[in-house]
């Protein structure tokens, strides 16, 4: 059975079979057996062309890595676990943005510790402006998930107002070209703050304030897919949100 992911990918991306080839120094051949005969490349190959197309090699390829390597690459994407979010680094926000090249993304409930924080805002201007894709998705103040996560929280109607507040304090940034911001209603188990490969995960824990629950910082590895499982769900919920709009 030939590779529909890999040709999709190239198919999607604008590349040719040795276009790839020639950026992973490999004959065209080779790539094409990769493809129409779904050959598995080695090890050093993979991680290459998956490195290319900005994808995982276990997503290009399901059966190259046993269960025991794909378990022990998840375990090396744990950095830091934080038995809270207080207990962060203040300057940990802004190093995690600065180090973007191509994608920073936010998905919370309100998230207004952020919003209130003018030097990881200018980060994400700057980073905006210098053609990185910001993306931010707050919680819909109207939606049934925020009166639940605010009752959650023992805070209610509380939580409601901090996302409009977060709206008011995000106005300089959503007047930077390049920033996205949506609203969603969804049900979240954990809020999450993306710099391409590295990801920040605050967990959800019912009756627990966030910035009182554990926190993750993770950072992705060549087929391992902790990190995958998290863009993933941050992907569905932005296809789902609608977009701010411009008045509010």
């Amino acid at each position: 059975m030939p590779n529909e992911r890999l040709r999709a990918a190239l198919l999607e991306r604008g590349l040719t079979i040795a276009t790839l080839a020639e950026s992973i120094d490999v004959d065209p051949k080779t790539v094409e057996r990769w493809i129409t005969k779904d050959r598995t490349p080695y090890r050093r190959h993979r991680y290459a062309v998956a490195s290319r197309l900005g994808l995982d090699e276990s997503y290009l390829w399901p059966e190259a890595l046993s269960e025991e390597q794909v378990a022990a690459a998840s375990g090396s994407e744990v950095i830091t676990i934080y038995p809270h979010r207080w207990a962060v680094p203040r300057d940990a926000w802004g190093r995690l943005f600065a180090t973007a090249k191509e994608e920073i993304g936010v998905l919370v409930y309100s998230g207004l510790f952020l919003a209130e924080d003018n030097g990881a805002l200018n980060i994400l201007a700057d980073k905006a402006r210098a053609g990185v894709r910001v993306r931010i998705i707050l919680g819909d103040p109207e939606s049934s998930q925020v009166a639940t996560r605010g009752a959650d929280e023992g805070i209610d109607e509380a939580m409601a107002a901090k996302i409009r507040n977060v709206i008011v304090l995000y106005r300089p940034l959503r007047a930077v070209e390049g920033v996205e911001f949506r609203l969603h209603g969804t049900t979240l188990y954990n809020s999450m703050y993306r710099a391409d490969d590295q990801l920040f995960v605050n967990t959800h824990v019912y009756g627990i304030p966030a910035s009182n629950a554990p926190f993750w910082h993770l950072r992705r590895v060549a087929g391992g897919d902790i990190v995958n499982t998290y863009l993933q769900s941050f992907e569905r919920v932005w296809e789902a949100a609608k977009p701010l709009p411009p008045g509010d």
